[in-house]
């Protein structure tokens, strides 16, 4: 049943099957085991972080196409979401009429780029996201009557996800049954749902015609596959699922701008934590969106405990310095990338099928 539920794409890793587990468990239970406002942000970011990665990686891991606006399919649920709420009210509606126009909006952009840009070079495919994301960031900056501008738009959400609302007035396990954890679970099985439907699609024949035209494009179009369509497709549902991510985002942040959804920083950050987690695996995006959001977070904390506890060697205290988190951070990833070119998922695999032998 649960190979059923996974489309058959087991971890195949017993390293890699416990680590997904214990990932799994804190995120369900990440209320319960980790109390506390700063636990639950990070948390329901990782969760809209796996999806956002994981539908890139449909593009780049299993259809091999590079591309620089994924970010602006994320931007774009999310101000379908903002906009929505701003103008129609705080409720589910508004959330579903948001979602339903972002995706759809996100669709007919992503169709259009792939219809006029995928065959061209990967290089040149590129840099015409490059620009099309860089076109439309301005643009949002501009519509300030719209999208707030560089501010963004806060609104509300419906009061069932916020903190005013207690769904029972006795703690549950020392933790308040409130609207925050409404809306925290809200995020987790939205997310879980999204992902296992990329699970589904990936094993598809469809999913399987997609790595075929990554491993070579040519004799996928020799044997009567038409390459351009399937990359189209692929463009187009990664860009629905990146857009739905934006508005689990928007939900939960209660605040869309320019800054959360559509800088080149979050692109870079996806780009790492495909690499970090491994290419053409679903299971990477959820190893690789976990260590990097958790490193964010906490690397900095980290950094500051160990700074005072090598106090006595100055030169070691300085270079352990919390001000110099960054440099930690990168270092951290490129020491991953190169022990692990595959990625985390791909090492663990590899390690187990030798074991095996």
């Amino acid at each position: 049943m649960l190979a059923n539920l996974l489309s058959g794409d087991t971890p195949r890793s017993r390293v890699l099957t416990i680590v997904l587990l214990v990932i799994f468990v804190s995120l369900l239970l990440a209320p319960f085991l980790f109390p506390g406002t700063r636990s639950l942000e990070t948390a329901a970011r990782i969760c809209i972080f796996v999806v956002l990665v994981a539908s890139y990686d449909l593009l780049l891991g299993y259809t091999g196409i590079v591309s620089f606006a994924h970010t602006m399919f994320f931007g774009i649920g999310a101000y379908g979401a903002a906009i929505a709420l701003n103008h129609l009210g705080a409720s589910f509606g508004s959330i579903l009429v948001g979602a339903i126009a972002g995706s759809l909006v996100a669709a007919g952009l992503a169709f259009l780029i792939g219809l006029f840009s995928l065959r061209v070079k990967a290089i040149f495919f590129a840099m015409v996201t490059l620009a099309v994301a860089s076109a439309f960031l301005v643009l949002v900056s501009q519509l300030s009557g719209l999208t707030g501008g560089e501010d963004g738009l806060n609104y509300k959400i419906p009061r069932e996800l916020t903190p005013a609302f207690k769904l029972l007035d006795d703690r549950l396990f020392g933790v308040r049954v409130d609207g925050k954890l409404l809306a925290y679970y809200f995020v987790f099985f939205v997310s879980l749902a999204l992902f296992l439907l990329m699970l589904r699609f990936v094993n598809s024949p469809f999913g399987r015609v997609l790595q075929a035209v990554r491993e070579n494009a040519f004799r996928a179009e020799a044997i009567g596959y038409r390459v351009v369509t399937y990359r189209t497709l692929a463009t187009v549902l990664s860009a629905m699922i990146a857009a739905l991510a934006g508005v689990l985002l928007a939900v939960w942040l209660r605040y869309t701008g320019p800054a959360t959804t559509l800088s080149l920083e979050i692109m870079v950050d996806i780009l790492l934590m495909v690499v970090i987690g491994g290419m053409g695996t679903m299971y990477g995006a959820v190893i690789g969106a976990t260590i990097f959001i958790l490193a964010q977070t906490y690397l900095h904390e980290l950094m500051a405990v160990a700074s005072d506890a090598t106090a006595p060697i100055p030169l070691l205290s300085a270079l352990l310095s919390p001000d110099r988190w960054l440099l930690w951070l990168g270092l951290l990833f490129v020491l991953s990338v190169y022990f692990f070119p595959a990625g985390i998922v791909g090492r663990l695999r590899g390690a187990e099928s030798q074991s095996a032998k």
